[in-house]
């Protein structure tokens, strides 16, 4: 059964008001989207554009309108500031005080801080997502990531913190220029041994990546060697235009070792390169440390990379599926546009968002949320502050970050070349985050921010969790239990629930009572928020109601 079927015979039960309307099959093409624009609609683009939209954004979204909302997810932001040096666990750190960035600093001698530069990373990484308000940038740079795959073969987190940068610089930016400057990152360098690629024993990892992942894709064999879009020919020859590229200060201890990328003429292969037909027989000859900018010039002549980005692309922000008609009416022409602008991201996406097919009933809640969303969305759709204290807020966001790494997607540690299985792996896809022991983990996630929380300060038993008092407070009638309900499954959830699973979530809240039981305890608490025993007594009901609604299958769907 595949979402269309599966979600039309689940919403016939629950709106036959609008059963005619929603198995109406959706547009398939790029067409901008001109039917009704309410809550529903801009909560849609903020859960695919951000890691979960507060009911805040999702007003300021829905008030403002698509186009708006569209310009404010692309608006320029300066690049955040670089991590800083938090947690003093492994000892201090004599060359980044606490407080200060270690980004340019080498190992110091004294003490091995490398633990500490990784919490810090981490922490700092989350700490973008939570904060990034109506932006795409974060979520698209964690595309490029799983796009540019690396893992903790390079394990200098300078080197992560210099290679997310320049993915972050080119987040809706230009393709071609982000593969050429991944091309010579000090940090894909190493992981690919682009780094050991020299003249008379050429290294293929990264030429083979290159073409296979990065740009055209491999297509069906057409032969022995022949992938259709390349060939093993291009895969070697490619590999010598590459040679001479080397970085340094890797894990240093010298304060004079810079990390850096430079080109070594001696280990570059001067001789002529001849490529296969599938790139016009081109012959690169020697051009120094220009001769991979132009290798990549003559790879994206080829129409095929625009097509296989589109389709990534796709994948991430739309659905898994691809069929005829989306191949034809989506992925052609936005590949198209991506040809027309230069290889520009941020047009080809804005078409994408603004599309009909994008708001079509039947794509809004098929996509199984990846770790990162369902571990941040919580936070940032109850509006649930980090701590004011610096070093709290990390503390807190590497809580997150190992949440959500136990989940199976860890940042800067992707195990597979090819990405997260959620993203190329058939025919499962984004099913692959789901599993028996993810499952367990989602849900005890669920309890643990809501009931124990992360602990902050040991000293003043001060814990992080949800502040579920705090967003009742915002929504429209708290104290009617019904409506209360009903706008917090449409503020968290991509479809409506069924009368009875509103029912079994009441339940969950007055067990067993009557409406107004909630109305007037509610109302109790209200009138003296200062008693301790009638808040945690509604904390305690809030607790039970969120974590059957965060558990609910819905939940998990974006």
């Amino acid at each position: 059964m595949d979402r269309r079927t599966a979600l039309a015979g689940l919403m016939g039960s629950r709106r036959q008001h609008t059963i005619k309307t929603a198995l109406l099959p959706p547009p398939e093409d790029l067409s901008p989207y001109t039917g009704p624009w309410g809550q529903a609609h801009a909560a849609h683009l903020l859960r695919r554009a951000t890691f979960g939209p507060s009911k805040e954004q999702i007003v300021q979204a829905t008030e403002q309108g698509l186009d708006a909302t569209i310009t404010q997810l692309f608006e320029e932001l300066p690049l955040p500031e670089p991590p800083v040096y938090y947690d003093t666990e492994e000892g201090d750190d004599p060359l980044a005080a606490l407080g200060e960035s270690w980004i340019d600093a080498p190992l110091p001698e004294e003490v091995d801080t490398i633990n500490n530069r990784r919490r810090s990373i981490r922490a700092w990484t989350v700490q973008q997502m939570l904060q990034e308000g109506i932006s795409i940038r974060e979520t698209l740079s964690l595309f490029w990531h799983n796009h540019f795959a690396i893992n903790q073969v390079v394990d200098d987190p300078r080197y992560w913190y210099r290679y997310i940068t320049t993915i972050r610089g080119h987040a809706w930016g230009n393709f071609r220029q982000l593969v050429k400057d991944i091309t010579i990152d000090p940090c894909m360098l190493r992981f690919l041994n682009g780094n050991q690629n020299e003249a008379g024993s050429p290294n293929e990892n990264y030429a083979r990546e290159l073409l296979e992942l990065y740009t055209v894709g491999k297509g069906p064999s057409a032969g022995p060697g022949d992938y259709t879009t390349f060939t093993e020919q291009d895969v070697q020859e490619m590999a010598r235009i590459l040679t001479g590229w080397r970085d340094s200060g890797y894990k240093t201890r010298d304060p004079e070792e810079l990390l850096e990328t430079y080109f070594d003429p001696e280990r570059h292969d001067t001789n002529a390169k001849q490529l296969s037909d599938r790139f016009g027989s081109a012959i690169v000859g020697d051009q120094g440390e220009e001769e991979y900018s132009h290798l990549i010039d003559i790879v994206f002549e080829q129409d095929v990379v625009a097509e296989h980005i589109c389709r990534k692309l796709y994948r991430w922000l739309v659905y898994y599926k691809i069929d005829e008609e989306t191949e034809m009416n989506v992925i052609a022409p936005l590949a198209q546009q991506l040809i027309d602008n230069d290889y520009e991201i941020a047009p080809v996406v804005q078409t994408l968002l603004r599309s009909s097919h994008f708001f079509s009933f039947l794509n809004q809640g098929p996509m199984i949320k990846h770790p990162f969303q369902y571990v941040l969305s919580p936070v940032r759709q109850s509006a649930t502050t980090l701590p004011e204290e610096w070093q709290e807020q990390y503390k807190v966001c590497h809580e997150l970050f190992r949440a959500v790494a136990n989940m199976d997607m860890e940042y800067f540690h992707i195990p597979e070349v090819a990405g997260w299985k959620a993203y190329y792996q058939q025919p499962l896809y984004h099913r692959n985050w789901i599993n028996a022991i993810t499952l367990h983990q989602r849900s005890g996630f669920i309890r643990r921010i809501l009931v124990n929380g992360y602990e902050i300060d040991e000293e003043t038993e001060t814990r992080f969790r949800l502040d579920l008092l705090g967003y009742i407070a915002t929504l429209e009638d708290p104290l009617e239990v019904n409506g209360m309900i009903a706008e917090i499954v449409g503020l968290l959830l991509p479809q409506p629930l069924s009368e009875a699973q509103l029912l079994a979530l009441k339940e969950l809240l007055i067990p067993g009572l009557p409406d107004f039981e909630w109305t007037l305890e509610y109302g109790n608490h209200l009138a003296d928020p200062e008693d301790a025993e009638l808040r945690e007594a509604i904390e305690g009901k809030l607790q039970d109601f969120f974590i059957g609604l965060f558990n609910m299958a819905e939940f998990h769907l974006s």
